[in-house]
């Protein structure tokens, strides 16, 4: 687990992306789903917030990958 005071950017964006077969990137009510894999610009752009830095909350939970908040994705993927 990463302290919420250290903040993850690009890089660790990419990493994370790399590593999951499934994302999921919650706005507000819009959810947005990709295959994981080698990163790809208009995923890393959605995962970033305008600060540059990984939007929060972020949950890695195998190789599943949640951006964001939305309640029903959350019930969904994580059960």
């Amino acid at each position: 687990m990463v302290p919420a005071s250290r903040k993850l950017g690009e890089v660790e964006a990419r990493q994370l992306l790399a590593g999951a077969e499934k994302v999921w990137i919650a706005k507000g009510k819009k959810v947005d789903a990709f295959a994981g894999g080698p990163a790809d610009d208009e995923v890393i752009g959605k995962m970033l917030g305008s600060t540059g830095n990984l939007r929060a909350p972020t949950i890695r939970a195998g190789k599943r990958l949640l951006v964001g908040f939305n309640e029903d994705i959350y019930r969904d993927v994580l059960g």
